[in-house]
């Protein structure tokens, strides 16, 4: 009997579209979150209370290809994807906006710029750095696959909760710095 219930449940998920400034209007709920609302040339507008803009491609394409997305529940679990913005220029500037403000919250990652200390203990390494948010203590596990280097020279960082800094050129560090994690790199 489970079996066919999650079979069926496959099938009743949404389809994905292209969201295009035709077809979605984004506002400001009265609690502040995002809301869509779906225009549809052959039946009633659907209106979303609220909408998770995530980015598909987030170090390397943030301003294309945004998903937007039901919100995560307890009842429904991961929110359906509704659908997905090819490029944020598409829309006007207002909306543009409000989905960059929402993103930068969402993909906050602030800038190392001096790495005071780096302890290993138990195969953790426990960092205290200064950041473009102000100093920060975190832990990091397995450095040598939370360690990300690009070809455009950044460097991101992830720490054991999933938090994210970037260093945009390792070279501009102090020398005290650079040596702490050039091993990694």
């Amino acid at each position: 009997m489970q079996d066919t219930e999650e079979i069926k449940a496959l099938f009743d998920k949404r389809e994905s579209i292209p969201l295009t400034p035709k077809n979605a209007t984004f506002t400001r709920s009265e609690g502040g979150l995002i809301s869509l609302t779906l225009h549809y040339p052959d039946k009633e507008d659907e209106y979303f209370e609220r909408v998770v803009p995530l980015r598909a491609f987030p170090i390397t394409d943030p301003e294309d290809y945004i998903s937007i997305r039901e919100p995560d529940t307890i009842d429904k679990g991961h929110g359906d994807e509704i659908g997905l913005i090819d490029h944020m220029a598409d829309f006007d500037e207002e909306t543009q906006k409000m989905l960059r403000a929402e993103l930068n919250r969402h993909y906050f990652t602030p800038e190392l710029t001096k790495i005071q200390k780096v302890t290993e203990k138990f195969g953790y390494l426990y960092f205290e750095c200064t950041t473009s948010a102000g100093p920060v203590t975190f832990v990091m596990s397995n450095p040598y696959s939370n360690f990300r280097s690009f070809e455009d020279g950044r460097v991101f960082l992830y720490d054991i909760d999933g938090n994210c800094f970037q260093i945009t050129d390792p070279a501009k560090l102090d020398k005290a710095s650079l040596r702490k994690i050039e091993i990694y790199l």
